[in-house]
C-alpha cells in the first residue's frame, strides 16, 4: 500500500524532525521572503553516519548545494539527492545559528521540537545545508549574506536511504535583517519517481554515482 503524503508547516524560529523512508521525496517551500532552513541529515539505521558537507562539496566540485548534487555521508554513501529547485544556490559553508546569535540580537528565545531526534544531542551537530540562503564573497574578501529567496521558492530532495531529517527555521547567522521575522517553511513528504540509469544525480559526476552505488549495495 502506498504511503500517504505528509504535509507540515513549520513556523519561523522553530524546529522539526522526521524519518523519511528511502525513495520518498522531500519538498521544502519557503513561506516568506529570505527564509533559512538549516538542515541536518543522519542515516536512520545508524545516526553515527551523517551528512558530510566538506566531502559533498569537494567530491562534486561545488561551493553550494544545487540540483543534481548528491548529499553524501561521512562513509561516502548517498543520503539524499537534490532533484529540483527554484534557486541555483543553497548555502552549505557558513553553518547554522547558535543561541548566542539569536539572543545577542533579539533577546531570549526557546526553540520547540517534536522530540523525534533518536537520542541525539549537541555532540551530534554537524555542518548544515541552509536551504534558500546565498552567502558569497564580497568585495572585501569576506563572506556576505545576500538577498536571494522569496515566498514560494522551493527545493526537492529524494531520500536514497532511510534518513532522519532535522531542520530549524532560525534566522541565518549572517542575515543582517534587524527585525525579528523569520520565515516558516512547508514540508511535504510524498512519492518520488524511481530513478533510472540516466538519473541526473547518477550521471553528474563519477563521485556522485559511486555514492549512490555504495548505498544501493
Amino acid at each position: 500500500m502506498a504511503l500517504p503524503e505528509t504535509v507540515q508547516d513549520v513556523p519561523g524560529a522553530a524546529s522539526w524532525s522526521l524519518v523519511v523512508p528511502r525513495g520518498r521525496a522531500i519538498r521544502l517551500e519557503a513561506l516568506g521572503d529570505n527564509a533559512c532552513v538549516s538542515t541536518l541529515l543522519y542515516a536512520a539505521a545508524d545516526p553515527l553516519e551523517r551528512l558530510n558537507i566538506p566531502d559533498t562539496l569537494k567530491a562534486q566540485m561545488s561551493a553550494c548545494i544545487r540540483p543534481p548534487l548528491v548529499l553524501m555521508s561521512d562513509l561516502g554513501r548517498a543520503l539524499c539527492s537534490v532533484t529540483g529547485s527554484s534557486l541555483d544556490w543553497h548555502d552549505a559553508i557558513t553553518g547554522h545559528s547558535l543561541d548566542r546569535h539569536v539572543t545577542g540580537r533579539f533577546g531570549p528565545s526557546d526553540y520547540a521540537t517534536n522530540g523525534r531526534t533518536l537520542g541525539l544531542d549537541r555532540r551530534d551537530l554537524h555542518a548544515t545545508v541552509n536551504w534558500f540562503v546565498k552567502v558569497a564573497p564580497d568585495g572585501a574578501g569576506s563572506l556576505a549574506w545576500q538577498e536571494h529567496s522569496t515566498a514560494g521558492d522551493w527545493v526537492t530532495v529524494r531520500a536514497e536511504q532511510d534518513v532522519l531529517v532535522v531542520l530549524a527555521t532560525a534566522p541565518h547567522p549572517l542575515d543582517p535583517t534587524p527585525d525579528w521575522a523569520p520565515a516558516g517553511v512547508r514540508v511535504t513528504v510524498g512519492p518520488a519517481e524511481a530513478p533510472g540509469p540516466d538519473d541526473p544525480s547518477r550521471t553528474f559526476r563519477a563521485e556522485s554515482a559511486r555514492a549512490l552505488e555504495a548505498v544501493a549495495r
